[in-house]
This record gives C-alpha cells, structure tokens and sequence, in this order.
C-alpha cells in the first residue's frame, strides 16, 4: 500500500519547489529609464461590463509616448461603442481602430497582423482585451527589453469573478496555474509566453515572419514564446501582476474554458501536460489516505493549500485567494476532472466557434 503514497508526496514535492520558487522569485528592474515609444495592439472581439475599465488602464499610462491600435472583425461588434468613448476622453493619445477582414485559421492574429503593419513604433506590446493593468504598467514592462538578450517580456495575472462558477474559475488561476508557471521558470522552461502581456521589439517579431508565422495555431501566446525563444531570445517576467475578469460565466461556460485551455496545452506541449497530472495533490491525497498513508495525505495537502495561499496572496496580491482558501481542494477535484476530459478529444469551442486541433496544435480546416 505504500506505493500508492508516492504520487502524494510527489505532488508534495512540486508544491514545496513552488514555494521555493516564489520565495526566489526575482522582479525584472534593470532599465528603468529605458522608456521606447511602445505600439500597444489590442484585438478586440465582443464586449463583457469590464471592457470599458481595462481599456481606460491602457490609456491613463503616465508614459512618454505610445498608441493603441484597436482591431476586430466585425463592424458592428459593440465594443466599438467603448473604443469611440476612450478616444473622446483622451484626444491627446493617437488611438485608432480597425475593422480587419481576415481568412486566417486564428482570427486574432490575424488581426494581429493587420494591426502590426499599422503600428508606427518600435516596440509592440499584446494583451487581451479584459486585461487591466496598474498606473505604471507600460514602464515595468519596457524596462527588461533594455537588455538586447530579451527577446520577449511577459506578466503574471489574477483574476476577477462575479459567479462562484467563475471565483473557482480565479481560484485555479491564482493557486493551481499559477504555481505551475513559477515551477516551471524555476525548472528552467522558459519558452513560453502570457497572453496576458506580450512586449517586445517590432524587429523581433520580423524576425520570426510576422504574427502570420503563428496565425494558423490556437495557441497564439504560446506559440510567439517559442519562436522568439527558438531564435535565441529570453523570455522575462517582468513586475506587474496584471488583472483579467472572468464575468459571471456558468459552469458549462466554466467547464468548455478550461477543456479549451487543457486541450490546447495538450497538443502544445504534450510532455508538460502529462507532467502536470502529478500537480493534483488533493487527488492524490485523498489516495494515500484511502491506503492508510495519511502522513503522505497530510504533506501533499499542508503544501498545497500553503503553496497555493501564498503565491495567490502574496504574489498575485489576489485578496480573494485567503477569502476563498476552502475552496481549493473542491477546485482541485474539478480541474482533474477537466485534465481527463483534456487527454482525449480534439474539439474546442472558442469565440463561438467549434474548432478541432492536429496534433502539432494548428487549427484543422473547417
């Protein structure tokens, strides 16, 4: 029976590598004056109630010179209504918005692309629409490009809820994903990137052909990580934590999310994703104390619960982390729920669309 305690204190071993990790974690500050004017492109495709809040964080920047460009795909999206607003409210700031026809299998790059041959600086910044940043966000980010080494800087994120569908949602994304992206920098993988803040200087990303390179994989994110990183560049964290808000999805909404997400890990990097099945310390405590190994039971989730409260509120500063720490086990159960969906099927649903992925993660013709 003492086997069964093994994956319980191997999933005790990856909590406790995660606290070290967050106890090392460094914050990128070398070259705070460097301060290049910085393109921010913003794909853009419907509107939630948060819009308005996290593209005005975008355009209160106290920062030398930048612009946003805005990009969708639909004329009439209703978005539009909070873009024309943001431009009225800050004339001073070159703001523009474009509505781009494109045939690539990944819209969003190819909005991307579009937006790219428009920007007129050279340093490009990517975020996703709901992303809320802090006052001095765009000076942290460009800070670490000052080192020509730095090919790609990115940022850690929390997120907002406003349905228990969706605070359990924001839980496995402060306590569970998290911790898996400080292990991992920790472990030295480094290729990825954050769909949460992308910067990085427009020759780079010349460099690797444009967002056309990547436009054909759902993993758009992932993917300019590991172009840029392939061609020799780092990629760095830098010291913002930025803010996503998940509204007040259901928990099917809940449930296709993570599949998307899981799936699109899965075919990306197929060895990290079978990895990450020994992450499940709730599991695998409930099977060491079901052999009688209730030590192993008890280390496995001591260090995931303290792990978990720990980056959540001190490195995320995400307040409802501590609020809602009971809920970490029930999440745990939930997301080894949806890691099993995860390993079989090739279908996602995403922006309304139901997609199926090859295995090399490009998006299969329709």
């Amino acid at each position: 029976m003492i086997w069964l305690a093994i994956p319980a204190l191997a999933a005790a071993a990856y909590y406790l590598l995660a606290l070290i990790a967050a106890a090392n974690q460094s914050r990128d500050r070398e070259g705070a004056s460097f301060t290049p004017p910085i393109s921010i492109l913003k794909p853009i495709h419907g509107r939630d109630p948060h819009l308005y809040d996290a593209l005005l964080s975008h355009a209160a920047q106290s920062y030398p010179t930048f612009e946003i460009l805005f990009g969708l795909s639909d004329p009439n999206d209703p978005a539009i209504e909070d873009i024309r607003r943001l431009q009225t409210t800050y004339p001073a700031i070159p703001i523009s918005l474009h509505v781009v026809r494109t045939s690539a299998p990944n819209a969003k790059a190819g909005v991307l692309a579009e937006l790219a041959r428009h920007a007129r600086h050279p340093v490009l910044l990517v975020n996703d629409s709901d992303i809320k940043v802090p006052p001095n966000y765009l000076r942290d980010v460009a800070a670490p490009l000052a080192d020509p080494h730095t090919g790609l800087v990115t940022c850690l994120y929390r997120a907002a809820a406003d349905s228990w569908p969706s605070r359990a949602e924001a839980l496995g994304i402060a306590t569970e994903f998290a911790p898996s992206v400080l292990v991992a920098r920790l472990l030295g993988v480094a290729e990825f990137a954050l769909g949460s803040t992308m910067a990085f200087h427009a020759a780079t990303l010349r460099q690797i052909g444009g967002f056309e390179t990547i436009a054909a994989y759902l993993a758009d994110d992932y993917q300019l990580g590991l172009h840029i990183s392939q061609l020799g560049y780092r990629i760095r964290f830098a010291s913002p934590v930025v803010e996503t808000n998940l509204g007040a999805g259901t928990w099917a909404q809940v449930w296709r999310h993570q599949l998307r997400w899981s799936r699109t890990i899965r075919v990306s990097r197929p060895s990290g994703y079978y990895g990450y099945a020994i992450t499940h310390a709730t599991l695998w405590a409930l099977v060491a104390l079901a052999a009688g190994a209730w030590w192993a039971a008890a280390t496995a989730l001591a260090l995931r619960m303290i792990a978990g409260m720990w980056i959540g509120a001190a490195v995320l500063r995400d307040s409802n982390t501590l609020r809602y720490f009971w809920m970490i086990p029930l999440r745990d159960l939930f997301g080894f729920a949806i890691w099993l969906a995860g390993l079989f099927g090739d279908t996602v649903v995403w922006r309304g669309l139901t997609l199926r992925l090859r295995p090399d993660g490009r998006i299969a013709p329709s």
